[in-house]
C-alpha cells in the first residue's frame, strides 16, 4: 500500500525526469481524477493509502503522460468556456486562447434576436459551436468537419450539454458542403506551416491530428480557403471570424482584402498580446 504524498512524489519525479513542464500539476490532476475527488482532497489527506487497483491505475496513466499523452486525452476530456468537453485523438484539444474567438463572435452578435444562423467550419471536438449554441439561445448552428470520428466526438457534446436539438453536424470540406446564407461564419482553421511542424512540442505532433494543425507552407491554405468561399456563403452584413496564428495579421488581413469583399477588418488580441482572432463584416445591407 502506498499513500498519496508518497505516490505524488514519486510521479512527480518521474513526469519532471521525462520533460513535463508541469509535473506535480500533472500528477495531482490525474490522481484526483482516478480517486474521483478534487486536487484539494489530495492536499488535505496526504495519508489516505491507495488500494492496489487505484495504484495500478495511476501508474498506467503516469506512463502515458511519462511517453508525452495529453493530460487531456488520457482523461478523455478538457475544459472550455467554462464548460466539459469530450477529447480524443480525433480531435484537437481546445486551447484557452480560443475563448477569444467566442468572446468576440458574443460581443458582436449579441443580442442575437431571432433567426441567427451561424456556422462553425472545422468544428472538431464541437467546442466552439457548443459554447456559442449555450450563450446563443435562439440561434441555430451548423458544424462541418471532414473527419467522420471528429462530427462523432462533437455530436457527443452536442448531446451532453443540450445543444443538439440546434445543431446541425455535417461532413464536408469547410463551406463546400453548405449552401445556407449564414449570419456569422466562424473556424479556428489549421494555421501551422508545414516547416514548422517539426517545432511543435512533441505532445502535440505526436498525438494531436496533423491535419487539423498544418496548413500550407504559409500555414494560410485554410484561411485563403474560408475567406474566398465565406464570400458565397455569407449574407451581405453578415460577419467572419478566424482564429489565427502568431504572425498572421498582415497576411491574413491581405486575404480579406483582395477579395474586396469585405469591411471592417478587426484584430482581437489574446491574453498573451498575440493577434488571435480577425474579424470582418462581408459588404452590402442585410
Amino acid at each position: 500500500m502506498t499513500d498519496i504524498r508518497t505516490i505524488l512524489h514519486r510521479a512527480t519525479r518521474d513526469l519532471a525526469a521525462s520533460g513535463s513542464p508541469s509535473p506535480r500539476l500533472d500528477a495531482e490532476v490525474l490522481l484526483a481524477r482516478l480517486l474521483g475527488v478534487d486536487r484539494t482532497q489530495l492536499c488535505l489527506h496526504p495519508e489516505k493509502e491507495l488500494s492496489e487497483r487505484d495504484s495500478a491505475g495511476f501508474a498506467r496513466w503516469t506512463e502515458r503522460r511519462i511517453q508525452g499523452e495529453p493530460v487531456a486525452y488520457i482523461l478523455g476530456e478538457k475544459e472550455f468556456w467554462s464548460l466539459r468537453f469530450e477529447v480524443g485523438p480525433e480531435v484537437l484539444i481546445p486551447r484557452p486562447e480560443t475563448e477569444c474567438l467566442v468572446e468576440e463572435v458574443l460581443r458582436l452578435c449579441l443580442p442575437p434576436g431571432e433567426g441567427l444562423l451561424l456556422i462553425d467550419v472545422g468544428t472538431g471536438s464541437g467546442a466552439i459551436a457548443v459554447a456559442l449554441a449555450r450563450e446563443l439561445p435562439a440561434a441555430r448552428l451548423v458544424a462541418t468537419d471532414l473527419s467522420p470520428g471528429a462530427l462523432a466526438v462533437a455530436r457527443r457534446n452536442a448531446l451532453a450539454h443540450g445543444v443538439a436539438d440546434r445543431m446541425t453536424l455535417v461532413r464536408g470540406d469547410l463551406l463546400t458542403a453548405v449552401s445556407a446564407d449564414f449570419d456569422v461564419i466562424c473556424a479556428n482553421p489549421p494555421y501551422i506551416p508545414e516547416d514548422r511542424y517539426d517545432e511543435l512540442p512533441a505532445g502535440i505532433r505526436d498525438f494531436e491530428p496533423r491535419e487539423a494543425l498544418i496548413a500550407g507552407p504559409g500555414g494560410l491554405d485554410m484561411c485563403r480557403r474560408i475567406i474566398r468561399e465565406g464570400m458565397v456563403c455569407l449574407k451581405p452584413g453578415g460577419r467572419i471570424f478566424l482564429e489565427i496564428g502568431e504572425g498572421q495579421r498582415d497576411p491574413v488581413e491581405a486575404l480579406f482584402r483582395e477579395t474586396g469583399g469585405y469591411r471592417e477588418i478587426r484584430f482581437r488580441k489574446d491574453y498573451g498580446g498575440i493577434d488571435r482572432v480577425v474579424s470582418a463584416q462581408k459588404k452590402g445591407e442585410r
